[in-house]
């Protein structure tokens, strides 16, 4: 797999700016049956910067992600995005900046097997009140990019494995959100098509000037990344710059 960056390392940042978890920690159950999911994480994402965490399985990065994306609440610690509480956010506040400012990828890509794949990406939009014309005109413009012309109006199941894992893309993309969430966005692909997935991943993102976090077990895969996060026990125990 290629591993070379496409793109420069982004400017520095001021740590308000950007994402950020402090001292995180989360635990799924009682201290006597399984140990802490994280123990005083902290991490700090800048804008336009592409973070791999990488770990054996149960070492906390999932868990990271979802704090980080506020899909979950923290025990201790917070998350914040440019300063302002995130982790603190009512759930209503949470779900619209999941819908609105963050992105995700996801292994499977979730598509929605009844409807084409321009709908699929134009969803996000319509959830958010955009007109459906208007949702599909920018959802339209995502394909070509992506090497995905002509697919437009194809279902999930008339599309090969990378193709839809694209149009998971182009959905996590729509909205121009400031952070793209991406959970094993290759665990379910070759290792050529996995590669063609980073790079245009990777690629967009720092088109749009978003940050990316990535969640995966794959080194050639983490390589595509500006930094990659090494994760144990629910603590971070290394970090690599590119």
């Amino acid at each position: 797999m290629t591993t070379a960056m496409p793109y420069p390392a982004p400017p520095q940042a001021h740590l308000v700016t950007g994402l950020m978890g402090a001292n995180l920690t989360k635990s799924y159950a009682s201290a006597q049956e399984s140990p802490p999911a994280l123990r005083g994480v902290t991490v700090v994402v800048q804008p336009g910067e592409a973070v791999a965490v990488m770990g054996p399985s149960g070492s906390g990065k999932t868990t990271l992600l979802h704090l980080l994306a506020g899909v979950l609440q923290p025990d201790g610690g917070q998350v914040s995005l440019d300063g302002a509480d995130v982790s603190g956010a009512s759930d209503a506040e949470r779900t619209r900046l999941r819908r609105e400012t963050f992105g995700f990828v996801f292994q499977s890509g979730q598509l929605l097997p009844e409807l084409p794949a321009i709908e699929n990406v134009a969803l996000p939009l319509m959830l958010g009140g955009t007109p459906r014309r208007d949702a599909e005109d920018r959802a339209g413009a995502l394909f070509a990019p992506l090497g995905l012309a002509g697919l437009e109006r194809r279902r999930p199941g008339e599309l090969s494995g990378g193709q839809a894992q694209r149009v998971a893309i182009a959905r996590s993309l729509v909205g121009q959100p400031r952070v793209v969430f991406a959970d094993e966005p290759t665990g379910a692909l070759d290792q050529r098509t996995g590669a063609e997935v980073m790079q245009h991943l990777t690629g967009l993102t720092h088109q749009l000037g978003a940050s990316l976090v990535l969640v995966t077990h794959d080194a050639g895969v983490a390589a595509w990344c500006h930094r990659t996060i090494t994760m144990r026990d629910g603590q971070i125990i290394g970090e690599e710059r590119r």
